[in-house]
């Protein structure tokens, strides 16, 4: 039994948030795959709360999507079954991202610690290493920064003499410039502490982003049960 009055504006609203829910999910996988790229590129591959998090955006981003095919399916049948399960699974979404947020931030520290270490083991490998040596050099050029905590880190690699960094480190980037400079030739600030700066910048985004598809979902679970309802109503009547 068709939908009838009300229930057909709720029923078009819920098309609309299904296609919000589409748009949300490759959000998500676009999100989950750049972040773990960077990460990829800062940090020792490995099962840590820094390295998983990425993974549990895209699966979360993976899932939603198909949940939005399984209520478009469901609102275009007005399948009761198929809705419930749209609603059930929803909600389910919306636990594992409350779950990754709170994650995200009691683990800030513990990624920020990470990062520390695995750049400065980096460093030690940036004369060994041509793709480690292009990495460090890009992110060096990129936040204008040297080293980790600061450029006399470079002082501590073995293989770098006293008076040199990469040549990533100078503000006017030329081959030679990092022997001998003189500090006003480079970037003093760590990248660490740079690169973290930018994070704290960008967290206002990425959580007025979160609030926003948390506030999408929540509508289109009470989307979904009023057509649920509507549903049940039609099959008492029958």
């Amino acid at each position: 039994m068709a939908v009838e009055g009300g229930m057909k504006c709720v029923k078009f609203l819920l098309y609309v948030l299904l296609l919000a829910f589409c748009a949300c999910a490759v959000g998500l996988i676009a999100v989950g795959v750049g972040a773990q790229l960077v990460l990829s590129q800062t940090i020792i591959q490995g099962a840590t709360p820094g390295s998983l998090l990425p993974v549990v955006i895209i699966a979360v981003g993976v899932f939603l999507f198909l949940v939005a095919f399984v209520g478009c399916c469901g609102a275009c049948k007005e399948n009761y079954c198929l809705m419930i399960t749209f609603a059930i699974f929803l909600s389910l979404i919306m636990l594992v991202e409350v779950a990754a947020a709170i994650a995200g931030y009691v683990f800030r520290d513990k990624v920020m610690s990470e990062f520390n270490n695995n750049f400065r083991q980096q460093m030690e490998n940036y004369p060994k290493n041509n793709h480690t040596a292009s990495i460090l050099d890009r992110m060096q050029t990129d936040f204008k920064c040297c080293g980790a905590a600061n450029y006399t880190d470079w002082e501590k690699i073995p293989s770098m003499s006293k008076n040199r960094v990469p040549d990533s480190c100078c503000v006017n980037v030329t081959v030679g410039c990092g022997i001998n400079f003189t500090e006003k030739q480079i970037h003093k600030e760590g990248c660490v502490e740079k690169i973290g700066g930018w994070l704290r910048k960008n967290v206002l985004v990425v959580a007025a982003a979160a609030l926003g598809i948390a506030f999408v979902e929540v509508l289109g679970i009470v989307f979904a049960c009023c057509l649920v309802k509507s549903i049940r109503s039609g099959y008492e009547v029958m």
